[in-house]
């Protein structure tokens, strides 16, 4: 178990991500995903519904957010998250809710990789957030 989790925290740290619009880099914000918790590989359908309870919970922040989609690099992986604008306190106990091993921070416009709970390392500072980037016109339609 934990060679499967020191393997998807390497993965994690090589992640893009797929943009409508550019996001501010003035503000901090964090990248919560409720798809595939604790690395389990769900449904399309499962997926979906779990992003709708994510969705609905992030509105009660009455804060800022966005849709995006984190992906492999060469996206064969691809997973519905949010951009929300809140602190990482906030965003941690999103990611432990959902049952995700790890968000993302951007602060600054420089991207880190924050552990929900144990981890070869709590905290990985990853780099520009915008280097990691793609603005596209619509986010793919995932039907794994």
């Amino acid at each position: 178990m934990e060679n499967a989790i020191e393997c998807l925290w390497h993965k994690y740290q090589g992640t893009q991500f797929l943009l409508t619009q550019r996001l501010a880099n003035d503000i901090p914000f964090a990248i919560v995903t409720a798809h595939n918790p604790l690395g389990s590989i769900l449904t399309p359908c499962q997926n979906r519904l779990l992003d709708r309870q994510l969705q609905t919970k992030i509105e009660q922040y009455k804060r800022p957010y966005r849709s995006l989609i984190g992906a492999a690099p060469d996206l064969s992986h691809m997973e519905k998250s949010w951009a929300i604008f809140i602190d990482k306190e906030q965003a941690l106990e999103l990611g432990r809710e959902f049952k995700q091993h790890a968000i993302y921070y951007v602060n600054q416009g420089r991207l880190s990789l924050v552990a929900c709970g144990d981890a070869p390392d709590k905290e990985v500072m990853i780099g520009d957030f915008m280097t990691r980037t793609q603005v596209v016109n619509e986010l793919p339609d995932l039907h794994e």
